[in-house]
């Protein structure tokens, strides 16, 4: 037998890497976006505008594909918006047969318009429980921390934390090309010294240099993507 899709979408499954800014439904960024005032969304109706966000994705370069998170990421900085984003996250898993899933974001990124790094975490589990008690679906969450910023070793601080209450890992994510993983040992090693997990996005956008340099350097137990 050929699985087809609807067999494919009810078979149980496990998903251990999404970005909550890379999957807002697109009708829900549109309704966000008139909210807090954002304008220069790529088209006006969800359809449209979801045919663009793919597109921009299958370009085959990273920079096409990240152009996609300035437009999420200026619609997620309350704590409302976290949440509702992060429930309907889990409710599209659940539709896709998904039991267990992992989700990542990079708290920092959602603070522009007031919101604490906490802050941001929290409302993002809120709204990962509303929607755990809606489906039965099972989620955890990885902060990411970004290769062009120097708040690392925060990012690794806020995720030891919260480790407790569904904070499954510590990643590294962004720009490759320039900013190597290793500028951020004290955060890794950090995570190492408290028994905790690394996963590090490597050999996307540059050699496998990189790849090497998360593993022997960083000590990552996941590579995210590792394409080269």
């Amino acid at each position: 037998m050929i699985p087809d899709r609807e067999w494919i979408r009810g078979a149980p499954k496990v998903l251990l890497h999404d970005h909550l800014d890379g999957g807002l439904r697109p009708g829900t960024l549109l309704e966000l976006a008139d909210a807090c005032g954002h304008t220069g969304l790529p088209a006006d109706d969800p359809e449209t505008l979801g045919e663009a966000f793919v597109a921009a994705a299958s370009e085959g370069g990273l920079p096409g594909y990240l152009s996609c998170f300035e437009h999420t990421l200026a619609v997620l900085q309350d704590g409302e918006a976290l949440r509702r984003v992060a429930r309907e996250a889990v409710l599209d898993y659940a539709a896709d047969g998904i039991v267990y899933a992992e989700i990542r974001f990079a708290p920092t990124l959602h603070c522009s318009a007031g919101l604490s790094p906490e802050e941001a975490l929290d409302a993002v589990m809120d709204g990962l429980r509303d929607g755990e008690e809606e489906t039965g679906t099972t989620t955890r969450t990885l902060l990411c921390a970004l290769r062009t910023a120097e708040d690392s070793l925060e990012v690794a601080e806020l995720a030891l934390a919260h480790r407790d209450r569904g904070v499954v890992g510590f990643d590294l994510a962004g720009e490759e090309a320039g900013y190597p993983a290793k500028r951020h040992l004290a955060a890794f090693q950090l995570v190492h010294r408290e028994n905790f997990f690394i996963t590090i996005h490597a050999g996307e956008a540059y050699p496998q240099e990189s790849i090497w340099q998360a593993l022997q350097w960083c000590g990552a137990h996941r590579i995210g993507h590792g394409v080269r």
